[in-house]
């Protein structure tokens, strides 16, 4: 497949109201969508980096940045590109995986819809569906968390995962536990907030049944996290700390997790989420999709994902009214507490024209020739 050009666009996405992690407040999503020209078809992709470098050191200026001047012009270099070259043709750019997977996912929709096969079928899903859990930031006071909480159950979400940090962690866990009881599917992200010196308070957490706790520990401290889990009862899920198959496969050698989420933006596109899952499946070690505020571009591919059948618990796959008053593509909704998987080519999806031009703030289009 050749490809004529990329665009870029740079998309405001105002949020429904503020989310709040460990790390700080969002109150709008600055999307940098990847638009893959070819012959044949056109294919989107989007980079979850964020507006600061504070959940990773990638920033949507630096991932358009480094497209512009690095990646783009090796993908144009190699001529004739299919999706599973894209990685090896950008591996000799360090690092900068958010912006990678963009690039892969454009160039992967564009590639299916030319041949009218599906995200979903691609990657072999198995389901038509997939459960929907919620992340419920950080909030100013326990009855609001609760009032939160309560409202994403009423509107039919199969799990919570609360947002915690230190001076809001043990307090809240226990108020949601205590209101909505035993029955309900349970999680905590710290976003590496804490040390191994606060063990004792997440070992508190054991006495509420947990899912899971994502995150605990700063993301190079896979010994650190190794060791923690042999002082807590909560099963340990790694996030930030797995950018690669391999870090997946050096924290299981560690006993590091017993749960790793899977954020393709994170580990460098889709294929590579693929392999962690094919790996994770093949050591009985449970796998999720992680959310990253995505568009309906990005959610489709995650959607997608999530319908792999080693993804055994319900991931960050909220509806699109859970972030966004509009979405850039028609919405995702809950059916049943399931968000149902799109069944068209590539993607499935397409941004609504008047929306994203209504959204867009800037555009830029590097062609072949450069």
């Amino acid at each position: 497949m050749k490809i004529t050009g990329f665009e870029l666009r740079r998309v405001a996405m105002p949020l429904v109201a503020p989310f709040r992690t460990s790390f700080g407040v969002e109150t709008a999503r600055d999307v940098l969508l990847v638009r893959a020209v070819t012959p044949d078809a056109d294919g989107w992709g989007e980079c979850v980096a964020m507006r600061e470098p504070l959940y990773s050191p990638e920033y949507a200026d630096g991932a358009a940045d480094v497209i512009t001047r690095f990646l783009a012009p090796r993908l144009f270099a190699a001529g004739e590109v299919t999706p599973n070259l894209v990685a090896g043709l950008l591996e000799p750019v360090r690092g900068h995986r958010m912006a990678k997977a963009a690039l892969e996912a454009a160039v992967l929709d564009a590639w299916l819809r030319a041949r009218g096969e599906s995200f979903g079928g691609f990657l072999g899903a198995v389901r038509d569906r997939v459960p929907a859990g919620v992340s419920v930031g950080i909030m100013d006071t326990v009855p609001r968390l609760l009032d939160a909480v309560a409202g994403y159950l009423d509107q039919g979400y199969l799990r919570i995962k609360l947002k915690i940090e230190p001076g809001w962690d043990v307090e809240p866990v226990r108020a949601v536990r205590e209101r909505f009881g035993d029955e309900l599917l349970l999680q905590v992200d710290a976003n590496a907030a804490y040390t191994l010196a606060d063990a004792r308070v997440l070992a508190a957490l054991d006495e509420f049944d947990l899912l899971l706790i994502e995150q605990p520990l700063a993301e190079d401290d896979l010994r650190q996290h190794a060791a923690l889990a042999q002082l807590i009862r909560t099963p340990v899920c790694l996030d930030e700390s797995i950018e690669s198959a391999k870090d997946a496969a050096d924290a299981l050698m560690l006993g590091a997790a017993r749960v790793i989420n899977i954020k393709p933006g994170r580990v460098g596109g889709y294929l590579e989420a693929k392999r962690i899952h094919d790996l994770a499946q093949a050591h009985g070690v449970a796998v999720w999709c992680g959310g990253m505020l995505e568009s309906g571009i990005g959610r489709a591919a995650n959607v997608a994902l999530a319908a792999l059948p080693g993804f055994t618990l319900p991931g960050d796959t909220s509806a699109s009214d859970r972030y966004f008053a509009q979405d850039l593509t028609e919405p995702f909704v809950l059916e049943d507490g399931h968000v149902r998987v799109p069944a068209g080519p590539g993607l499935g999806v397409d941004p609504i024209p008047s929306v994203l031009a209504e959204l867009t703030t800037s555009t830029t289009w590097l062609p072949q020739s450069r």
